[in-house]
């Protein structure tokens, strides 16, 4: 409240966000509480079973193949590893599949979950003798061959709020009234920093939306430095026909605590995970900005699918017997289910100079990648 105070009882949506998500010792990310998994506030697809990296290996494998027939690194950078389930599942695949990885390396900026995820991979290390290496770094290396993986991170980068009234878009702030935080309405959106969607489109009095130039900045600059190889990511979102749809009038902002979904983004500033859909198609020109080979836009259970997580699961689980089995099947039900996770979220991905490293390839040869690209 004290900046806002200091900036004439206003400030835009994006730097709320960032505060409550970021702020030294205050912000969700950076404060010590518990997030992920059962007792946090809320699971994500790689805490919900193991499946989910070993069907992402599919993907990866060939590319990582191709890297090491160069005589290159065979490496994988992750954004966000939450409590490092995903970094874990698929090196404990990679081993089952006599694959040796060179590098895993994470950028994280939560304190306590670099350090969950230090505790877990280096217990995982001494378990299977594994030569990888990990490490934790503070930026995108320039010029990098090889793999970026995201799972759910894009929704967590602050947006801003906009709101259309009498004809026009206006930025919609935050404000303090009567000692809460509150929506305020600021002056009109510049028109350059609107997509042609919502520029041409019809939405009634007080639609509100969001406008994601911070995302769309970031996957431009993760392109830009990718100079060979892949990048695969994973969130809930939609396509801007969809997303900016004239029924989705009240926008996608919410806050998760403790498992549940909340519509007020000021509940509980710093406790709560603010988070806001993926809007893909602008995220996708932003990569194909930076000369990028080709963009693949599915939603997770047509990529899961493809990857063939069913016969993973067969793999390592017996269907006849039902105490073992019925756990694998409840997870694969999560993360595929048009109801849970299969259809809200999307796989998105593109690929740099992928002949490079696999001649006569496309990136919608690769496993998981072979389905109707949306986009």
């Amino acid at each position: 409240m004290a900046e806002i105070a200091s900036n004439s009882g206003w400030i835009p949506f994006s730097r709320y966000m960032e505060m409550a998500l970021y702020e030294p010792g205050m912000g969700y990310y950076s404060a010590g509480a518990h997030k992920l998994g059962a007792g946090g506030d809320f699971t994500t697809a790689p805490e919900l079973s193991p499946l989910f990296g070993a069907a992402i290996v599919e993907t990866l494998l060939p590319i990582l193949e191709g890297l090491q027939a160069q005589g290159l690194p065979t490496q994988i950078l992750e954004f966000g590893a939450g409590t490092g389930k995903l970094a874990q599942s698929i090196l404990s695949r990679l081993h089952e599949l006599g694959f040796t990885l060179d590098h895993y390396d994470i950028i994280e900026i939560s304190p306590d979950l670099a350090q969950r995820q230090e505790e877990r991979l280096q217990h995982l290390s001494k378990e299977l003798s594994l030569p990888t290496q990990c490490r934790w770094l503070n930026s995108l290396p320039k010029n990098f061959k090889g793999i970026i993986l995201a799972n759910e991170v894009i929704d967590a980068i602050p947006c801003d709020a906009i709101i259309f009234q009498d004809g026009f878009w206006y930025w919609q702030g935050v404000s303090v009234a009567k000692g809460r935080l509150t929506w305020s309405i600021g002056k009109p959106v510049e028109q350059d920093l609107l997509p042609e969607a919502l520029v041409n489109g019809s939405f009634s009095e007080g639609y509100v939306t969001e406008l994601h130039t911070p995302a769309n900045a970031w996957m431009g600059q993760v392109a830009n430095h990718l100079d060979t190889g892949l990048f695969l990511t994973f969130d809930y979102g939609f396509p801007e026909s969809e997303y900016y749809h004239a029924q989705r009038i009240e926008g996608t902002l919410m806050v998760h605590h403790r498992h549940h979904a909340i519509q007020d983004p000021f509940y509980l500033p710093g406790l709560s995970d603010v988070t806001t859909h993926v809007e893909w198609s602008q995220i996708a020109r932003s990569a194909l900005e930076e000369r990028v080979d080709d963009v693949y836009l599915s939603n997770q259970a047509s990529y899961l699918l493809d990857a063939g997580i069913g016969d993973i699961a067969l793999e390592i689980g017996d269907p006849s017997n039902p105490e073992t089995f019925l756990p694998i099947s409840n997870s694969l039900q999560k993360l595929l289910s048009e109801a849970e996770m299969g259809e809200l979220f999307k796989v998105f991905a593109f690929s740099k100079k992928l002949s490079d490293i696999l001649p006569d390839h496309t990136l919608e040869d690769l496993p998981g990648l072979r389905g109707r690209n949306r986009l």
